[in-house]
Order: structure tokens, then C-alpha cells, then sequence
């Protein structure tokens, strides 16, 4: 009987919709990238939710300027099948797989924030420690769900962004523009 109820309560587990936010960000034909990465979501997510995008200087190395933005998804996928899917749309759209962390990217896509959940589920780290670390984060998810409380800071986005200090360059930009500097 108790295997019964632990098999029903594990199937009512996996049909739970999460609230999710990604981070994108490319830096290698830019715009083209991040417009694939998007459409990818959106076909197999349905409607997101999108942050403006933020132009930002590399981080961690020297390189061209990335193109960087937040997504809101709802999901079923548990966190492991979510970091698997979002690593296929990657290297689908030119991702080398192991590359050097600190490298340049066609498509990167980081999983942030999975509902509320904090620790190490699958081998994610959530939230992911960049949230309150990396203004080309935390600027766009302050302006995609301002009034979320980040689950470890117990603050809101709104507020952590507003008292966020760093040297860190970034700059709100378009999306559909033609950028002769990104061929």
C-alpha cells in the first residue's frame, strides 16, 4: 500500500508546472543566435516571458560585447530534463560542447532560477550564484519579475538590482538590428 501512494504522490510531483528563468547570452554573430535560441524556447516551451536585451562587456575574458537577456518559462520538466534540453539548443546552434567556461558563445543558456528551489538538484546549482553577482542578470530579471523575492537574499529583484554595485558595463539595446560589428 505504501508503494501505491509513493507512486501516486511521485506522479503528481512530475506533472507540477515550475515558474523558470534563463539566462541567454551570446557573443559570436549575436543577434542571429540569440533569435534562434529564442525561437528554440518558444517552440518548445510555448509563450515566454522577455527581459529587454542588454549589451555587456565580456566577463572573465577578453572578447567582443555579448548580447544578454532573462526568459520566464513554465515548465514540467524536472530540473535535470530541463538542463538537458536547454544544453540540446545550445550546441543545435553552435555550442562546443566543454568549451573553456570564460570563452566566446554562439548561443548560452543558464539555467537561474527553477520556481523557488534552492541547493544542488541534478547538478544544478539553483539559484545560480551569478543572479547576485552579474549585472547582465540581475538588471534583466529585476525588470522581468521586479517583485519576485530572490529565494536565498529574501529580497526582491526590484530591490537587490537597485543597491547592486559593480564596475560591470551594460547598456540596454535592440534586438533587430543590423550590427556589421557582429559578422
Amino acid at each position: 500500500m505504501w508503494a501505491l501512494l509513493l507512486n501516486e504522490a511521485l506522479g503528481r510531483a512530475a506533472s507540477i508546472v515550475a515558474e523558470v528563468f534563463l539566462g541567454l547570452g551570446s557573443n559570436r554573430d549575436r543577434y542571429r543566435h540569440l533569435s534562434l535560441g529564442l525561437d528554440a524556447l518558444s517552440d518548445r516551451f510555448g509563450s515566454l516571458g522577455l527581459s529587454r536585451v542588454f549589451e555587456s562587456e565580456s566577463v572573465g575574458f577578453e572578447g567582443s560585447l555579448f548580447l544578454n537577456m532573462v526568459v520566464s518559462l513554465s515548465t514540467e520538466l524536472s530540473v535535470g530534463e530541463l538542463s538537458q534540453c536547454i544544453r540540446e539548443i545550445e550546441v543545435d546552434h553552435g555550442r562546443i560542447p566543454n568549451a573553456a567556461k570564460y570563452s566566446p558563445r554562439t548561443l548560452d543558456i543558464d539555467l537561474l532560477l527553477y520556481d523557488d528551489v534552492v541547493g544542488v538538484v541534478d547538478g544544478v546549482e539553483l539559484p545560480r550564484g551569478e543572479v547576485l553577482n552579474n549585472a547582465f542578470v540581475l538588471w534583466p530579471l529585476s525588470e522581468l519579475s521586479p517583485e519576485r523575492e530572490h529565494p536565498v537574499a529574501k529580497r526582491p529583484y526590484r530591490q537587490l538590482w537597485q543597491n547592486y554595485s559593480s564596475s560591470q558595463k551594460l547598456w540596454p539595446c535592440l534586438l533587430y538590428t543590423s550590427d556589421a560589428a557582429d559578422e
